[in-house]
């Protein structure tokens, strides 16, 4: 006996309710966790979470992130800016926490450097792609924000996952 819980879009469906069930279907794909990082006209470092990350293309090389436009660092992102995403390790989920809290220095004691592009790279992260905006493309209550690969920077060691609305590491769920 199956738990699968259908959903069926009609005209007059229940937008709450669809958004729900598509959060909930979308909760199942296990996704990396990632910090995007930059600096503003002052120099001064900006973050967040995010695990809506992907490459894009290697011809040329590109990733792609998705931010909502109610996210303090959206009106940071400008075409020609240049960012980096560190992907995190498995021991590193206090920094996931922490970058996706909103209402305080995000970077505060956090060690991090500058990179190629000058974009802030988190010290420990497994991963590390720097990148210039190229493009901001509207998608609903997101954009998706295309860049183009500056550098790259990669080190052993297992990802932080997040999968059914919780951190997970490689081997199995762990609840926080």
């Amino acid at each position: 006996m199956s738990s699968e819980r259908p959903m069926v879009l009609t005209q007059d469906f229940d937008q709450l309710e669809a958004q729900a069930d598509f959060r909930h279907a979308c909760s199942r794909f296990a996704t990396g966790i990632a910090l995007l990082s930059l600096l503003d006209a002052e120099g001064q470092p900006h973050g967040m979470t995010v695990n809506s990350f992907t490459s894009v293309s290697l011809d040329p090389l590109l990733f792609l992130v998705c931010i909502d436009y109610k996210a303090g660092l959206w009106p940071l992102l400008k075409i020609g800016s240049p960012i980096a995403v560190s992907i995190l390790a498995e021991d590193q989920q206090q920094l996931s926490v922490r970058f996706a809290r909103p209402g305080f220095d995000r970077f505060g004691d956090v060690e991090w450097s500058p990179g190629q592009t000058g974009a802030p790279l988190l010290a420990g992260a497994i991963a590390a792609i720097e990148g210039i905006v190229s493009e901001l493309i509207p998608a609903g209550d997101h954009s998706i924000v295309l860049a183009s690969v500056s550098a790259t920077r990669y080190s052993d060691g297992r990802p932080l996952l997040y999968f059914s609305s919780r951190y997970a590491h490689i081997g199995g769920p762990h609840t926080v």
